[in-house]
C-alpha cells in the first residue's frame, strides 16, 4: 500500500474554509480521507446541478419518471436517495417507503398499491424498495407464498411494459454490498442511538439468509434482463462513491436538456 503524500495542491484545498471543516469533521487528522472526502463533494454538486437540469426538463416536458431502488439491507439506498433529492424542487418529486401492506391491500391486485403512488407530468417518484419486494424479500422471509411469488414473476415485465409503453422512464437501480459490509453496517447501527430504530426484524435475519436473498437476487435480475430493463448494479461497499455512481447512472438514463437554463 503507497505511503500518502500530501502535495501542495492538496495543502490548498485543505486551507480553506470547506478543507478545514471537512479535517475537523474527523475524529482523528486524516489528510487523505480529507482530501477524499472534498473531492467527492466538489463532484457531487457538480451532479446535483445537472439534477436541478434534468427536474426543470421533465417538468418542462410533464415527464413522468420512477427511479427504483433495491438491494440488501444497509446497503446505503436511503442515504442516495437523500443525495439525489436534497437540491432538486421539493415540489416535483415523491419519496416512497411502503410499509407491510394493510389487510384492505392484501385484497387487491399486488402491484395496486405501487401504482397508486406512481408520477403525475412533471414529476419524480423515487422507490426506497418496490414491488420487486416480491421477487426477493418476501420469497426469502415467507412473506408470500410460491405461487404468489411465481405469478409475480410471472407478470412483471408485462407491468413494466404497460407503464413504459404509456410515457413513464423507468430506472432499476440494485445497490450491492458484501457480506462482511453488511455485518460492519449492521453493528454502527445497533450502536448508535440515533439508527437504532433502523434495524427490523428482517434485518436481523439477513445475515443468516444472506445466501438465500443471493438466489432470489440472481433469479430476479435475469427476469429483468428478459423484459429488456435490467437493474444497473451499483457496488455500494465505499457509500460516496455509491452515491456518485447512482446520480451518474441517472442522469447518463434520462436524455434531459444539458443546456438548460436553471
Amino acid at each position: 500500500m503507497k505511503d500518502f503524500i500530501l502535495t501542495q495542491k492538496g495543502v490548498k484545498k485543505l486551507n480553506t474554509k470547506k478543507g478545514l471543516l471537512a479535517l475537523l469533521s474527523f475524529d482523528v487528522i486524516n489528510y487523505e480521507k480529507t482530501l477524499r472526502l472534498l473531492e467527492y463533494e466538489k463532484k457531487l454538486e457538480a451532479l446535483q446541478v445537472e439534477l436541478v437540469k434534468l427536474q426543470t426538463w421533465a417538468i418542462d416536458n410533464n415527464e413522468r419518471i420512477i427511479v427504483i431502488f433495491e438491494g440488501r439491507d444497509a446497503a446505503g439506498k436511503g442515504g442516495a436517495i437523500r443525495r439525489l433529492t436534497e437540491r432538486i424542487n421539493a415540489r416535483n418529486y415523491r419519496i416512497i417507503a411502503l410499509p407491510k401492506p394493510t389487510d384492505e391491500e392484501r385484497t387487491q391486485w399486488y402491484f395496486q398499491r405501487y401504482v397508486n403512488q406512481f408520477p403525475k407530468e412533471g414529476e419524480i417518484v423515487f422507490f426506497d424498495r418496490s414491488w420487486y419486494n416480491r421477487a426477493v424479500v418476501e420469497p426469502v422471509n415467507g412473506f408470500c407464498t410460491r405461487e404468489e411469488h411465481e405469478t409475480f414473476m410471472n407478470q412483471v415485465n408485462d407491468f413494466e411494459r404497460m407503464i413504459t409503453e404509456s410515457g413513464t422512464r423507468i430506472i432499476k437501480i440494485y445497490m450491492s454490498i458484501s457480506k462482511r459490509e453488511q455485518a460492519k453496517r449492521f453493528e454502527e447501527i445497533k450502536n448508535d442511538p440515533l439508527k437504532q430504530w433502523k434495524m427490523t426484524a428482517v434485518d436481523e435475519k439477513a445475515q443468516e439468509l444472506w445466501d438465500d436473498y443471493t438466489f432470489y437476487k440472481k433469479k430476479m435480475f435475469a427476469k429483468a434482463k428478459e423484459g429488456g430493463n435490467p437493474f444497473k448494479v451499483i457496488r455500494a461497499n465505499r457509500k460516496t462513491l455509491a452515491r456518485i455512481n447512482v446520480i451518474g447512472h441517472i442522469l447518463k438514463s434520462i436524455p434531459y436538456d444539458k443546456n438548460i437554463e436553471v
